[in-house]
């Protein structure tokens, strides 16, 4: 049936849509059957969010390596200040992909960074001051440096690029946590059999070429935000506070002093099956969390579990919210007061957390890039990126690849 669908799709794609060629440069025209009418933009569920484009696994990979396996994972954004163009940067299981959006509806796939030693499915990429740091779970592979700069040419698309440096001070990582105020990046989910048992690493990368290790801290993280605190709790304004997600529980950590990081408390919360990712509110008064398998171990609807942490010595829980569908929470970020939650087989949902003060979100849209079903399995969308000026929402699935979306109007 997914076959079967995927074809289908191929086949709609090719009959509603024209490739230009531009300089030899493929590009997708936007077609208005792309806009969500009636529940629908094209073949993909949606509600309130346009479809302005869709690139392949295929168009995206530049490993120049065959394989029947390419798969999509980790998404982040770059605008380059100089000319206020849009850049996606997409992980493969192969590399990350690199995609101007500027027009959201004729992207283009300017080129591709190869993974530093083997394939992995799990890649990750953050950025700070015009470059882009790059992790995997793949054996010995450290951290890519590469300048984004470079991606300002636009001859001889789509290009192979190579990092600038790769640092090995650690093999593999699950993800990359990058505080751009204080310039630190923090890779998580490392080696448990390192100093600091996976726990995140402490890397200044004030000047991005020389990366520095400063330590780290010896508590499992799958996944981390770090912020230069300015919450409700006077306390800790100015600080730099790291949330950990840790499998079985949060754990919040002073880690202004590198070498002496101090941790603050933990939170907890019933029918723990694993701790995930989680984000703060706009005001870093909430917390929201997502927990990757109950819906799988547990059949409760998608859960993503609130905490209040106005209070960073005391957090408390909040409410649970569910959401309509069977389907797996994954990566979830704030902007101001929507919640953008990658949520695998029932794509990307937009949730208002206006009233969460008050116990009460409230689902306000949606784009399902992964029509198939709506299942709690470990298919379709795997994060969104949601910050870009523009109003462009990127969203990379781990099956059908990259789509920009936009609110409708």
């Amino acid at each position: 049936m997914k076959n079967l669908l995927l074809l289908f799709s191929f086949f709609l794609l090719i009959s509603c849509s024209k490739t230009e060629i531009i300089d030899e440069e493929p590009v997708i025209e936007f077609i208005p059957e792309a806009k969500c009418v009636n529940g629908f933009a094209g073949i993909y569920p949606c509600k309130n969010y346009d479809l302005m484009a869709h690139i392949s696994l295929d168009e995206l990979d530049g490993s120049n390596t065959p394989t029947n396996n390419l798969s999509g994972n980790d998404s982040w954004g770059w605008t380059d200040a100089t000319t206020q163009k849009e850049y996606v940067l997409m992980g493969l299981n192969t590399g990350i992909s690199f995609v101007d959006i500027s027009n959201p509806s004729k992207p283009k796939v300017i080129g591709f960074l190869p993974t530093a030693t083997v394939n992995s499915n799990w890649r990750d990429v953050k950025v700070y001051n015009n470059y882009a740091f790059v992790v995997s779970e793949a054996t010995g592979h450290g951290m890519q440096v590469f300048d984004l700069t470079k991606l300002r040419s636009d001859t001889n698309l789509p290009q192979n690029f190579s990092a600038e440096t790769t640092f090995t001070g650690f093999g593999s990582a699950h993800n990359i946590v990058i505080n751009e105020s204080k310039g630190y990046a923090y890779p998580v989910g490392t080696s448990r059999s390192g100093p600091f048992a996976g726990g995140p690493l402490f890397i200044n990368i004030q000047n991005p070429l020389n990366p520095i290790d400063e330590g780290g801290f010896r508590n499992y993280s799958h996944d981390a935000q770090v912020v230069t605190y300015n919450g409700p709790d006077t306390e800790h304004v100015g600080k730099e506070i790291l949330i950990g997600s840790n499998e079985s529980e949060i754990v919040i950590v002073d880690i202004t002093n590198k070498s002496n990081p101090i941790k603050l408390s933990t939170a907890n919360y019933s029918n723990v099956r694993y701790v995930h990712q989680g984000w703060f509110s706009q005001d870093m008064r909430y917390f929201l969390l997502g927990d990757e398998l109950d819906e799988f171990r547990l059949g409760n609807k998608t859960r993503t579990v609130i905490f209040d942490f106005s209070d960073l010595d005391n957090p408390k829980f909040h409410f649970d919210y569910f959401g309509p569908t069977d389907a797996i929470d994954h990566n979830g970020y704030v902007k101001n007061n929507t919640f953008y939650l990658a949520n695998y087989t029932a794509g990307v949902r937009m949730i208002d957390i206006t009233n969460i003060g008050n116990k009460s979100i409230t689902e306000i849209g949606f784009f399902d890039t992964y029509p198939t079903n709506n299942i709690a399995g470990f298919n379709g969308a795997w994060s969104v990126y949601p910050y870009f000026e523009s109003g462009n929402i990127v969203i990379s699935d781990i099956d059908n690849g990259l789509f920009i979306i936009k609110k409708s109007n």
